[in-house]
């Protein structure tokens, strides 16, 4: 059903997006129908024609170290939570930074390292949240949570500091939203506490971190001009926030087919032999997926749904945006740094842990289950 709701306007827009491209092809003398592998080249064709913006623009304003701050500001407006840096703590890699995270009544909650920069073979690629220790209650006495975020951005050169691109600054409010999650647990035991959550809703603590760090409020805190300390302008504001709606159309139709297919396969009731690839066209021909988009995964090598952990749930990633987009919309209606919504986001989800029905906690916070309204809108397909 929530995949059904989004698929309309999803290929709608879709559809729109690849009129345009064949546009920018027919003005450049292309004499042919656009295919699936054009899609890509005449898309930032397209996104150079509509927004003119580029990452060389905004990276100058996003040094390392002040969206580090700007995620601690956001935290510290919403739970009061301070970030002090403990350089004399034990670290398992100079690179790497320690905080004592307190309350806001001075209280110690937690301890925070973070690791930013790639080291060759030693170190993963991308980025995550982890937990050394978890929260939990031991007779009694809350054992403090120990949490490491980590990521793989560029490293200072000379006197140049690390600087980020606006995707770089999302995915540390990202894994900055899963620590909040695991620092801010209030449960009995370790196994249930912190991210210890059903799949379809570990996102929403890290999503709905992202939303903060794109609003025109927040970027003016922390995105300053590494060398003249010039605030982020307006006009690249307003850039940011136009592109955030390129291409989306094809984004959401190549991950909704490949979660329609998930389903046909997962719910099959006989284990007949089945031709794999006349099974995926029949399926992504019930769904009208048009020949310029290819589902994101093909059935012989989607690990995800037959060996990694989402069988029947590759839907749960839109579905966890569905939660935070939802969530977010009450901040966005009282205020982002509203400080009674903020402690009910705190004590009814961010608390709890996997010790309550996920959606009683969202409707306890929400007051109503989760509509796609907000997705739509945030995806620019309303």
């Amino acid at each position: 059903n929530l995949l059904e709701q989004i698929w309309k306007p999803a290929i709608r827009v879709a559809k729109e997006e690849l009129k345009e491209m064949q546009a920018i092809a027919d003005s450049d003398g292309a004499k042919f129908k656009l295919q699936g592998w054009d899609w890509w080249y005449y898309a930032e064709k397209l996104k150079k024609a509509k927004y003119n913006l580029d990452d060389e623009q905004l990276r100058p304003y996003f040094q390392l170290k002040n969206v580090l701050d700007g995620a601690f500001t956001v935290a510290n407006k919403l739970y009061g939570l301070k970030f002090i840096e403990k350089p004399d703590l034990p670290k398992y890699h100079n690179e790497a930074k320690v905080f004592e995270v307190l309350e806001a009544d001075g209280s110690h909650l937690a301890v925070l390292y973070t690791d930013f920069f790639p080291r060759g073979g030693t170190k993963g690629g991308g980025a995550w949240m982890n937990s050394y220790r978890k929260q939990s209650r031991i007779g009694g006495k809350r054992v403090d949570p120990i949490i490491n975020i980590n990521g793989n951005s560029s490293k200072p050169i000379g006197d140049k500091p690390s600087l980020m691109t606006f995707g770089e600054v999302s995915t540390l409010f990202h894994e900055f939203g899963h620590a909040i999650h695991g620092m801010l647990s209030d449960c009995r035991y370790s196994s249930l506490s912190g991210t210890s959550v059903p799949r379809d809703f570990v996102e929403l603590p890290s999503q709905i971190m992202e939303r903060w760090a794109s609003q025109p409020e927040v970027l003016k805190l922390y995105a300053k001009h590494y060398e003249t300390d010039e605030i982020i302008p307006d006009e690249l504001i307003e850039k940011l926030k136009n592109a955030g709606h390129f291409n989306q159309g094809f984004i959401t139709v190549e991950f909704l087919a490949a979660s329609f297919l998930d389903m046909d396969w997962h719910t099959l009731t006989e284990a007949n032999e089945i031709d794999a690839l006349e099974f995926e066209s029949l399926s992504l021909n019930k769904i009208g997926l048009i020949p310029e988009i290819a589902s994101r995964y093909r059935t012989s090598f989607f690990n995800h749904i037959f060996e990694g952990g989402y069988s029947s749930g590759y839907y749960s990633y839109i579905w966890a945006e569905v939660l935070d987009t939802d969530a977010f919309q009450a901040f966005k209606e009282k205020g982002l740094f509203d400080q009674e919504l903020a402690r009910s986001f705190r004590e009814n989800l961010l608390s709890k842990g996997g010790t309550e029905d996920p959606m009683e906690l969202f409707v306890r916070f929400r007051g109503a289950e989760p509509k796609i309204d907000a997705l739509l809108e945030n995806r620019g397909l309303n």
